[in-house]
């Protein structure tokens, strides 16, 4: 597997790549409730994530879409409806993502 290069032609690890796509703070829970969870409307997200701005949520699910992690379905319904899902790329970062989830129960504290 090649390591990817940045725009400057420098070499990053694949680490710095997974981080840069999944790193952001909300972007990693909202990839853990479309996992664990299924299909979700943007309110039902919302709901999960109370400490999400409006702007920061709508920013980093198109984030996610133009990265090919999640699916974004809108139907023409009115009121009009939008529901978010894992797309199979998106469900290889499950395995990792249940990792942080069990070392968090572990190592955190209330949970």
């Amino acid at each position: 597997m090649s390591t990817p290069i940045d725009d400057t032609g420098k070499l990053k690890c694949s680490i710095e790549y997974t981080l840069g796509k999944i790193g952001n703070k909300w972007k990693t829970v909202i990839l853990w409730h479309l996992g664990a969870d299924g299909t979700l409307r943007y309110s039902e997200l919302r709901h999960l994530l109370p400490g999400v701005s409006h702007k920061v949520m709508t920013k980093q699910l198109k984030e996610l879409e133009q990265d090919n992690l999640i699916n974004r379905t809108q139907y023409n319904t009115v009121p009009p409806k939008v529901d978010y899902s894992l797309t199979s790329k998106g469900k290889t970062l499950m395995p990792i993502l249940d990792l942080m989830h069990t070392w968090g129960k572990e190592h955190g504290e209330g949970f």
